[in-house]
């Protein structure tokens, strides 16, 4: 038999000291004091929760002798709401009640929202039919009733709010602490109607209905017992209610500090673009730096654990925001962690934007380095007038040209390549820095380069002016374009100028006589390019777009924007020259059996092409060809044929500075030159080239992003009628065709009008474009 918690005083309150030592600690550290159980200067004012009793016991004797009658006259709980101990529970105990007309319960409606009703009656065999207390009838599965209140009926659905208005002004869910201090006391299985008993000292229809919401609430105290008939709860033990609360302390932590980065989020959001808080400012303290890293690496699917996940949501959520990275994007860029125009693919490929200490350290004392490891076998080419043709924002330049007319006519070429490998050893701090870069990265509003800038640019590079280290290859070309003799050596050179594509075009067309050597290098190119084509060469150039943005950081950065046409005469010289020159170095490794990188192309599933021959030249034809063409292939011991450039073999040879498969052929054929042991076997150049090509694919992909985003942004600040020519480059389905922009390099889809096939020209204009969304709408004119 149990007594009310207010008048068991002796084992709930403990005036001999329990209560003030173990159940006050806990409750009055947490600010869990229950408004109606208070001591005051010797007298125990102990208020009936659940009655109109209030009784001031003026001693101690008078209280023990009270709950010594009440325990002699209350009646004993039934087995229904009595205490027994864990072992011998009996199997009535918590039984579920039958549902009968009239009677009150709570279920569980839509997404988990909590209902009292009124059984009404039957529905089918197992369903009932409700009324909640708004009116509403619903028909409930058995499984939706979540507690049945026992020993009341409601006749009128406009009772229950009279009732849950009551249990409201009870409830208290601080005193559930006190109810579990007892029983775990005696270590019991209890019911709602024993824990009633307790805290409200009567089991009527109230008091067990808000026992049972207290509970149910409850995930500190009491663990839930549930059977087919039955529902029990069992105490926890105190070591696993410390934990809890630990936690729960862990978590109201937390929970106050997402409100206040909320709130500094909120303030950075309402500041203007120029007053946005530092970045850096984002990441001193701790638990900031925890939660805008979240958001960062959510933004760019890119978190690294399921917490770090739950945190970025947890902040949308708090910032009333959709839970998706596009949002969290638009955050970080609302607050100014991010810039307006961040290239996310940086951050989602993990793009090495700068270089380990270890690696600067390494670039620092090959700086300070002045001995040449080839300097017994360097051939001095400096008297050679020298031409290295670029781009015009090119930083490594990593080759350049030289020619002469021969006494028997034929023309003699040099092709002079960069020599970083007389910097860099194979297996060393800067190697192993460069694999796992694969190449430099050039996007428009940055370049992230494979070695350290300082030393790519003040020791690798060419340099006009200066003498500079390289690897010369020399072709004697017959008059048909065929190559009559190669020679591979160390050299020196001295760079005459520095040419962009279109000054060196200018020059080509001024014919100027004390440019002679630029004419026979045009000269020499028309005829390897007549020899390739001759021999199956196709042409698959297509215009790119080149685009340098100089402020990307400000909301209106400047675009400078131009397309480079690859049928250029500079171009297309350089371009014949670097394909000699990789076609020779493949000549040079296999006839010495020097393992390379050999690159191949076979033949596409169409032997010949000139089932395109109806297609007009350009463009158009260029990417037929590409849908046709099968992709490139390695092999490490003998060449391959590449089809598509004519030639019967090729290796990658000319970009040492910032490709690093080039890089591996120079550690290759320099071993040779030196007389040593050549520092890869095939095996190894495998292993090297897969590794240097996953992050080639990468770079590339975040290359053409990139380029695409700005190239969208630059037709988003043109005028809204500006009209656009765009050649057609194939149809895709219907009157649905791929088209190429023509001002801007940009190949977009497009709805055309009957009558235009492909190659055709047409005008267009921009009805929307989204940079950031990649989206492009464009409608014929």
């Amino acid at each position: 038999m149990r007594a009310p918690m207010a008048t068991r005083a002796m084992n709930l309150c403990s005036i001999l000291g329990v209560f003030h030592h173990r159940s006050s600690t806990r409750c009055n550290s947490l600010g869990f004091v229950h408004p109606d159980l208070r001591l005051r200067s010797g007298n125990l004012r102990l208020s009936f929760i659940g009655g109109d009793q209030t009784r001031m016991h003026q001693s101690l004797v008078d209280l023990v002798m009270e709950e010594s009658q009440l325990q002699r006259t209350r009646p004993r709980a039934s087995s229904k709401t009595g205490s027994t101990s864990v072992k011998d529970a009996p199997a009535e105990k918590g039984e579920k009640k039958t549902l009968q007309k009239g009677m009150l319960l709570e279920f569980e409606k839509d997404s988990k929202k909590l209902v009292l009703a009124v059984a009404h009656r039957p529905d089918g065999k197992k369903n009932w039919m409700v009324y909640d207390q708004n009116g509403f009838m619903s028909s409930i599965r058995p499984q939706q009733i979540r507690y049945i209140v026992p020993d009341i009926e409601i006749l009128e659905y406009s009772d229950i709010a009279d009732f849950a208005k009551k249990a409201d002004e009870i409830l208290d869910p601080p005193i559930l602490e006190c109810a579990w201090l007892e029983v775990l006391e005696e270590n019991q299985w209890v019911t709602v109607e024993d824990i009633a008993q307790i805290i409200y000292g009567d089991t009527g229809p109230l008091e067990c209905y808000c026992t049972y919401v207290l509970l149910s609430r409850d995930d500190i105290y009491f663990d839930t017992i549930k059977t087919r008939d039955s529902v029990v709860y069992e105490p926890r033990p105190t070591d696993k209610v410390d934990e809890v609360l630990k936690r729960k302390m862990i978590e109201e932590v937390s929970k106050k500090e997402l409100e206040d980065f909320v709130q500094t989020l909120i303030s950075a959001k309402a500041l203007p673009h120029g007053s946005k808080p530092a970045k850096s400012t984002w990441l001193v303290e701790a638990n900031v730096r925890e939660r805008i890293e979240a958001l960062a690496a959510y933004a760019t699917d890119n978190c690294k654990s399921e917490e770090q996940r739950k945190i970025a949501r947890n902040i949308l959520n708090a910032m009333r925001m959709s839970t998706t990275s596009t949002a969290a994007v638009g955050l970080l860029m609302d607050i100014g962690y991010f810039p307006i125009h961040v290239n996310l693919d940086v951050l989602k490929y993990n793009i090495r934007t700068e270089h380990s200490y270890k690696s600067l350290l390494a670039a620092e004392q090959v700086l300070g380095r002045t001995t040449d490891p080839d300097e017994h076998i360097r051939t001095d080419l400096t008297s050679l007038k020298v031409y290295a043709i670029d781009v015009d924002e090119a930083d490594e330049l990593d080759d350049a040209l030289s020619a002469t007319r021969l006494s028997d006519g034929r023309i003699k070429v040099w092709i002079h390549v960069a020599d970083p490998a007389s910097w860099v050893e194979p297996f060393g701090t800067l190697d192993k820095e460069a694999l796992h870069r694969g190449t430099s990265v050039y996007v428009p509003t940055d370049t992230f380069s494979m070695f350290p800038e300082k030393l790519a640019l003040e020791k690798m590079s060419l340099r006009q002016g200066e003498l500079c280290r390289a690897v010369s290859v020399s072709v004697v070309l017959n008059n048909d374009g065929r190559i009559m003799e190669y020679a591979v050596e160390n050299s020196t050179i001295e760079p005459t100028y520095m040419l962009t594509y279109e000054s060196a075009t200018e020059l080509l067309y001024l014919k100027l006589e004390e440019e002679e050597d630029l004419q026979l290098l045009s000269e020499a190119a028309s005829l390897r390019y007549k020899w390739r084509h001759y021999h199956g060469a196709i042409d698959i150039s297509m215009p790119e777009a080149r685009i340098k943005v100089s402020d990307p950081d400000n909301p209106e950065p400047t675009i400078s924007l131009y397309v480079e046409e690859h049928d250029n005469t500079a171009r297309r010289l350089v371009s014949e020259m670097m394909i000699l020159c990789n076609e020779v170095i493949a000549e040079f490794g296999s006839s010495n059996n020097i393992p390379l990188p050999y690159r191949g192309q076979p033949q596409s599933n169409i032997s010949d092409f000139s089932v395109f021959d109806n297609l007009p030249a350009g463009p158009a034809r260029s990417v037929a060809y590409l849908r046709v063409m099968r992709a490139a292939e390695f092999n490490f011991r003998a060449p391959l044929s590449h089809d598509t450039l004519g030639v019967n073999g090729y290796v990658q040879f000319t970009s040492p500075i910032r490709r690093y498969v080039d890089l591996l052929a120079h550690f290759q054929v320099k071993a040779f030159l030196r007389g040593r042991v050549l520092p890869f076997s095939a095996g190894e150049l495998e292993g090297r080239t897969f590794i240097a090509n996953m992050h080639m694919k990468v770079a590339r992909r975040l290359q053409s992003t990139s380029l695409k985003y700005w190239q969208l942004e630059y037709l988003m600040r043109r005028p809204k009628d500006k009209t656009y020519r765009a050649l057609i480059l194939r149809f895709i389905k219907d009157r649905t065709a791929i088209l190429l922009l023509l001002e801007v390099a940009l190949q977009a889809t497009c709805e055309v009008s009957e009558g235009s096939g492909v190659g055709d020209q047409i005008k267009v204009i921009v009805k929307i474009v989204h940079p950031r969304k990649d989206f492009l709408d464009l409608e014929e004119v």
